[in-house]
C-alpha cells in the first residue's frame, strides 16, 4: 500500500500551510525560514527517497559519514537558527535575581542583629550566589521553555493500533526519556524539550559542507559557545548531554539566547519514510496502515512564551494526484495540551 503514495515535505513559521515553503530534500543547499521569532536554515535527509519535489535525490552523502553510517539512520532534521525576542517581552524585565537580592541584603542585616547561626549565613551565601547566576542569565528562552515534537489537529485513538502502549514505552525508554504527550486527546501530541531531544547541539555556526550532505553540526560549539558550555556544566559528549538535561535543574541553567546562532541535529533510524513504517526495537508498525490523512508535522516552540516559532510537516500523497490531502490548519496551537497554561 506504502508505493501508492509519495512524500511533499513543506516548512513555514506557523500552521497556515499556504505560508509554508517546499523543502528540497537531499538538496545540500538550505531552505531560510524567517519570522518575528526566529531565523532559520534548513535541511532535511531522508533515506531512500521517492517524493516531491520530482527529481529529489534518492538520498544524501549524509548517511554515508559517521555516525549516520553505523547508526542506519533512515532521516536528518538539521536547522541553524538564531532565536529572536518576542515583541510581548519588555526590553529590560525585573529578575527574579533582582527581586531576591533585594530581600536577601535585608534579610543579611537581620542576620547579623541577631547573630543566626553560621549553617544560616551558608544559606543566604547559597542565595546571593543563585541571585548573581540569575543577573548574569543571557537574554533569552530556558531550556525548560524550548519544545520539540509532534502534534496533531484532530484525534487518533480510534486508530490506534494494538500494542501502541507498548511502542511509546519503548520510545521513552529507548530514545528519548524526556517526552511527555498525550496520543488519546483530541489534539494528540508527543512533545519534549528542545534541549533533550535534538541528537546533536552545537552553539555557534557549524559547516555547511557539500561533501557530507549541506548542513552539519558537531556535539558542541565554537570557542566561545564551547566555553558557555563548560561554564555552566553541559557536557561535551551529546549522549551525556541529552542525559544531563533530563534534570530539571541543569535545563534552567542552559538559555537559548536571542540573536546568537545554533545548530542542532535530529535524527534517528526508526521512522522509514520509504515504506511509511516505524521500526522500534523489538516491535514494527506500518503507519499507512493506520493513516487517517493528517501530516507528520514537527514543531519547535516556545512554552513560556506560548509562540510557535518553526513548523515542519510530512505529508502523504496519493501519486498523480491532483491535490493534495486535506491538512487542517492547526485552531489553537497551545490548546488542550499542557498543564498550568503551559500548553503546546
Amino acid at each position: 500500500m506504502a508505493h501508492k503514495y509519495v512524500i511533499r515535505v513543506t516548512a513555514g513559521p506557523d500552521y497556515d500551510l499556504s505560508s509554508h515553503i517546499e523543502v528540497p530534500v537531499n538538496s545540500a543547499e538550505p531552505v531560510h525560514i524567517a519570522s518575528d521569532l526566529v531565523d532559520a536554515d534548513l535541511c532535511v535527509r531522508v533515506q531512500s527517497y521517492r517524493g516531491l519535489p520530482r527529481g529529489a535525490p534518492k538520498s544524501s552523502p549524509y548517511f554515508d559519514a559517521e555516525p549516520h553510517r553505523d547508526n542506519g539512520d533512515q532521516y536528518s532534521i538539521a536547522m541553524r537558527f538564531q532565536l529572536k525576542r518576542p515583541p510581548t517581552v519588555p526590553d529590560q524585565p525585573l529578575t527574579n535575581g533582582e527581586e531576591e537580592e533585594e530581600e536577601d541584603g535585608g534579610g543579611e542585616a537581620a542576620a547579623d542583629e541577631a547573630g543566626l547561626a553560621e549553617d544560616g549565613e551558608e544559606e543566604e551565601k547559597k542565595k546571593k550566589t543563585e541571585a548573581d547566576t540569575e543577573e548574569q542569565r543571557p537574554a533569552g528562552v530556558l531550556g525548560t521553555d524550548l519544545q520539540f515534537g509532534n502534534d496533531l489537529d484532530h484525534p487518533i485513538r480510534d486508530r490506534l493500533p494494538p500494542g501502541f502502549g507498548t511502542a511509546m514505552n519503548i520510545v521513552k525508554w529507548w530514545i528519548d526519556p524526556g517526552l511527555e504527550g498525550d496520543p488519546y486527546a483530541d489534539a494528540p501530541y508527543l512533545y519534549g524539550p528542545a534541549l533533550s531531544s535534538f541528537n546533536v547541539v552545537h552553539v555557534g555556526e557549524g559547516e555547511q559542507d557539500e561533501a557530507r550532505g549541506g548542513l552539519w553540526f558537531e556535539e558542541g560549539g565554537d570557542e566561545a559557545g564551547a566555553e558557555w558550555r563548560r561554564r555552566i556544566g553541559a557536557p561535551e559528549d551529546a549522549r551525556q548531554r541529552m542525559k544531563w538535561a533530563l534534570k530539571a535543574e541543569n535545563k534552567e541553567k542552559w538559555t537559548w539566547e536571542y540573536g546568537r546562532t545554533y545548530g542542532v541535529d535530529f535524527f534517528n533510524p526508526y521512522i522509514d519514510f520509504n515504506d511509511f513504517a516505524l521500526r522500534l526495537p523489538g516491535f514494527n508498525l506500518p503507519i499507512i496502515k493506520y493513516w487517517d490523512g493528517q501530516g507528520l508535522r514537527y514543531a519547535a516552540s516556545y512554552v513560556f512564551f506560548l509562540l510557535l516559532a518553526l513548523l515542519l510537516v510530512f505529508r502523504f500523497t496519493r501519486h498523480h494526484a491532483t491535490h493534495y490531502l486535506r491538512n487542517c490548519a492547526l485552531r489553537d496551537c497551545f490548546s488542550n495540551k499542557r498543564n498550568n497554561s503551559y500548553k503546546l
